[in-house]
């Protein structure tokens, strides 16, 4: 098996391939061509974490945003914004009769009708635990693997794959976002040691950034080459073959519902993805021959200028650009906020943070 390897490319090559996979803002595509996604979570207790997610992927660009949520909180996540399309259709026990008793797949039904006309699912942000939900999220997770639509998975979502990692094992069109908790808790579901990040950084005189490559590396093997984005200090992509490190500058304050912007740019990201693989527009770009599936081959990718890239590729691109304009959302908002910045002032800077890491592609018509 192919040791983990570092992309050797700048940050500045990698934003302009990034770019390739941004759709132009062009008259002729109508509404929803440019990203449909739904966000799965929020319960009576998290109302927050879903809203913050899904107005990333408003504002960095998707055409559709989606809420499903339990009935409970749907009123308070309308209240929020009127740009999100809620759904008070996730069951919970106190939705159905007899919470020891259910069909989850049927319970499931009515967002598993939705799944194909979304083009990503975020699953996770404000979920919550109780369990007639869990199960029935269970069900989706099923079924969008069924239909090969790609997900995230955050925060409860994590919860579900850690207490039955076959549901994600092996599916490539999935990212896993934990923090330094949950992905010690997965590697603990899996069998996999691996050195967590307070015994990396107390090795002064190891590569902090190797070990933790090599640590999610292993992770992502396990699950049969899915890919991980662990969030730290600065965040490492990996799907168990290549690695890529995203240490844009964050801001300092640790406050709650950070990833939840994470979270909504990956959806956006990858609906921008499906639709440079659709061929949405023209590109320029000649088609691969075969699938990159080694370090060596996504590197090639990265620095062809003329190049169609490979879903093995772009994935990673799609994780690694989530992950810098969150941080830079969050250093922006420090900046003006200090101490006092909250999550929503991550939501503010979501498209400044596009604009200046990454940009308007070429034919793009952002003016009348």
């Amino acid at each position: 098996m192919e040791s983990v390897h570092h992309v050797s490319v700048s940050s500045k090559i990698l934003f302009s391939k990034v770019r390739k996979i941004v759709p132009p803002m062009l008259e002729r595509f109508h509404k929803g061509q440019l990203g449909r996604v739904a966000v799965i979570g929020g319960c009576v207790d998290y109302t927050g974490a879903p809203y913050f997610s899904a107005m990333a992927s408003a504002r960095l660009g998707c055409d559709m945003s989606h809420v499903v949520c339990e009935r409970s909180a749907a009123p308070v996540i309308k209240a929020y914004s009127p740009n999100l399309m809620v759904h008070p259709i996730l069951p919970s026990s106190d939705s159905v009769k007899d919470p020891n008793s259910i069909d989850a797949s049927s319970l499931a039904g009515p967002i598993k009708d939705m799944i194909p006309r979304v083009h990503v699912l975020v699953i996770g942000p404000g979920l919550g635990r109780d369990a007639v939900t869990l199960k029935v999220v269970t069900e989706v997770i099923k079924e969008a693997r069924a239909k090969s639509v790609p997900f995230v998975l955050d925060a409860d979502g994590l919860l579900i794959v850690t207490e039955d990692p076959s549901l994600i094992k092996g599916y490539k069109e999935c990212i896993l976002t934990p923090n330094v908790v949950e992905f010690g808790r997965l590697a603990k579901a899996l069998g996999v040691k691996v050195a967590n990040q307070a015994e990396i950084a107390k090795d002064e005189g190891g590569d902090s950034t190797s070990k933790e490559s090599e640590a999610c590396e292993q992770l992502s093997r396990a699950l049969g080459g899915v890919t991980i984005l662990q969030k730290g200090p600065h965040d490492v992509i990996s799907n168990g073959v290549t690695s890529i490190i995203a240490d844009t500058k964050g801001g300092l304050k640790r406050s709650g519902g950070q990833g939840d912007t994470l979270t909504g740019s990956l959806g956006t990201l990858l609906a921008w993805r499906a639709a440079y693989h659709d061929k949405l527009w023209d590109s320029a770009e000649k088609d691969s021959e075969k699938e990159a599936q080694s370090k060596d081959e996504v590197q090639a990718e990265l620095e062809s200028e003329n190049r169609r890239m490979s879903p093995t590729t772009t994935l990673l691109l799609a994780a690694w650009a989530g992950s810098c304009i969150t941080r830079e959302c969050s250093r922006r908002a420090f900046t003006a906020k200090g101490r006092s910045m909250q999550a929503s002032d991550l939501t503010d800077e979501v498209h400044e943070s596009f604009l200046k890491l990454i940009g308007e592609p070429e034919g793009s018509k952002t003016h009348l």
